[in-house]
């Protein structure tokens, strides 16, 4: 961790670090995206895209499995298929660290006037740093695994947790210098935001923990025909933090496209500019930008788990075992119950997701405070509650595994 942090805090050489400065109150995605790769952006450090190639290679590789019959295969053979799917990743993700390196160098230089990386259309000054930060997420990728191996929880998610976590006390300190300079106004919308991030984390905490159990009866001998009762339990938010990162994707896009389009000679194309420009400017979000935010979580919820969870191949895994759920039909009606059930735990889910991401951007468009003002994101808080609650499990387990060693 110790490690991590200090990597952050070292600046890629012949970057105009003052040109960052006040990229990241103009943009409010960049702050989401820099949340994500652990506070790495906002110093443009070695490690400036932390973990984000690595977590897209997973996310694709996870969908693939779906698609590709040897991936489907090998992610069925145990630890062993595993290992080799986590070796696809880390494969995948050294290209795409690559080519997502050059776009966050364009994105970052064009958001600051072309004043943060001079000369940036020439390959001799672009390729180095592009090499640099690509092997800052190879580095990063190693870091993860020895924390998973040799520590306790998933090193990745620890990783980024750590960098949520970190950005914290500057923001806290940046308000108490505000304050002492007699600027109340501020301090003031950013306690109430404490409050707010205060019920947001108790609202979050539920939800995460929140599931449906499902019923499910095993016929066995051992128990004088009466059936083993197990139940299959179905979460509230079976994504996760995947389609936040989808949308934020999704509407990051039409930004970066519209910045090519605005210095084109066609006037169709500089309209198309201007439209983008205004209904998808993250620095001044509009409704129109909010709701479709909004829709696209819930949207990318559906999609994911859609792919993830696969009812009809469950209901078969019930059916093998000799189980099934009272009341209803082993086979077919068994899928399609467990398929609703999913779809409704999903709609709830989507929508815990939305209301989450969207807070932060409504607060910063009606108060003074900007994106870099407040304490956390919403993204943020639901990365840290998940990592913090799988790390209690994680260390739970750890001490009953220490009580067994010490009887034996």
């Amino acid at each position: 961790m110790l490690v991590f942090r200090i990597a952050a805090h070292i600046t890629v050489p012949g970057v105009n670090t003052q040109a960052l400065a006040g990229i990241f109150d103009k943009n409010q995605l960049l702050g989401v995206f820099s949340a994500l790769t652990g506070g790495s952006m906002e110093n443009f450090s070695i490690v400036l895209m932390g973990l984000s190639p690595y977590i897209n290679a997973s996310i694709i590789v996870q969908l693939m499995t779906v698609v590709i019959p040897k991936l489907e295969t090998l992610s069925k053979e145990g630890m062993e298929g595993r290992r080799k799917i986590n070796q696809y990743t880390r494969i995948l993700s050294v290209p795409l660290a690559f080519l997502q390196s050059y776009g966050m160098i364009i994105l970052l230089n064009q958001s600051s006037q072309g004043q943060l990386i001079p000369n940036v259309g020439s390959m001799g000054v672009v390729l180095p740093i592009m090499l640099i930060v690509t092997a800052g997420t190879v580095f990063m990728m190693w870091l993860g695994e020895l924390i998973t191996e040799r520590g306790i929880g998933n090193g990745i998610s620890l990783i980024i947790f750590a960098g949520i976590v970190g950005g914290m006390p500057p923001v806290v300190g940046r308000m108490l210098g505000i304050a002492q300079g007699g600027d109340s106004t501020k301090l003031g919308y950013f306690a109430f935001f404490m409050i707010m991030t205060i019920l947001m984390l108790i609202f979050v905490v539920l939800i995460s923990e929140g599931q449906r159990n499902i019923p499910i009866t095993y016929a066995t001998r051992a128990t004088g025909g009466k059936g083993e009762k197990a139940s299959l339990p179905i979460r509230v938010n079976q994504a996760g933090m995947i389609p936040i990162i989808f949308a934020v994707s999704m509407m990051t896009f039409p930004s970066v496209i519209s910045q090519f389009f605005q210095a084109s000679a066609s006037p169709v194309l500089k309209k198309i500019a201007d439209f983008m420009l205004k209904f998808f400017n993250s620095s001044n979000p509009s409704y129109f930008y909010m709701v479709l935010y909004f829709l696209l979580i819930i949207a990318f919820s559906y999609f994911y788990v859609s792919v993830t969870f696969n009812s009809e191949q469950v209901s078969e895994n019930i059916q093998k075992r000799g189980g099934f759920i009272p009341g209803i039909r082993p086979g077919s009606q068994t899928a399609e119950f467990l398929g609703r059930v999913s779809g409704h735990m999903n709609l709830f889910g989507g929508i815990f997701l939305g209301i989450v991401a969207v807070i932060p951007i409504l607060f910063t468009k009606f108060t003074p405070l900007s994106s870099s003002d407040l304490i956390i994101s919403g993204s943020g808080l639901i990365i840290v509650v998940g990592v913090v609650l799988e790390l209690i499990r994680q260390v739970d387990a750890q001490l009953v595994m220490h009580d067994y060693d010490k009887l034996y």
